[in-house]
Formats: C-alpha cells, sequence, structure tokens
C-alpha cells in the first residue's frame, strides 16, 4: 500500500446544478462495529469531487430538506452511484 494521497480532480457538471436529489449512506453507529442507514434531500450544486484510482464521484448536496437527526452541518457530499434525482422533467421522467 502507498503513502501517497489518492488522486482527486474538482469539477462542475451544469446538468446537475439545481436538480432535487435524495441520496442514501452509512455511517458508525457509536459503540458498535456497525454501521446504520443515513437519508438525505436536498439540491445538488453541480460540484464534484472524483477521488481514488479508479475514481468515486461524490456530488455536493446543499439545502437540505431531509438529514439524520444530529447531523449538524448544513451540506452533505453524496457517491454519485446513491444519488437519485427526484425533480420531474418535462416529459414526465424523473432525472
Amino acid at each position: 500500500m502507498s503513502d501517497e494521497p489518492l488522486p482527486t480532480e474538482r469539477g462542475f457538471d451544469p446538468k446537475l446544478a439545481g436538480k432535487s436529489a435524495e441520496c442514501d449512506g452509512g455511517a458508525p453507529v457509536p459503540g458498535t462495529h456497525y454501521a446504520g442507514r443515513q437519508e438525505f434531500a436536498g439540491t445538488l450544486t453541480g460540484e464534484y469531487i472524483d477521488h481514488g484510482d479508479p475514481p468515486w464521484r461524490w456530488l455536493l448536496m446543499v439545502n437540505l430538506t431531509r438529514k439524520p437527526e444530529n447531523y449538524t452541518d448544513e451540506s452533505v457530499w453524496c457517491e454519485s452511484q446513491s444519488v437519485f434525482l427526484t425533480e420531474e422533467q418535462p416529459n414526465g421522467h424523473r432525472g
């Protein structure tokens, strides 16, 4: 295993900016060796970070309308495969 940092690239996807979305992930459950599911809903900014090799894409969500009870941050980075667009498009399809 290398001590070198994993490659990171920041970017912006205008097609995602302003889209309503949901994402889910996990976090450690204090005092256990388990993780619990966390759900978020809010607005994607279009900002992303590609991290690792091969890269995983993380999307920034703000204006959170749903978040875990003790989550105090105003935004969250969501792994792109766990993001689901909720905004209905003119053709009646989501995303």
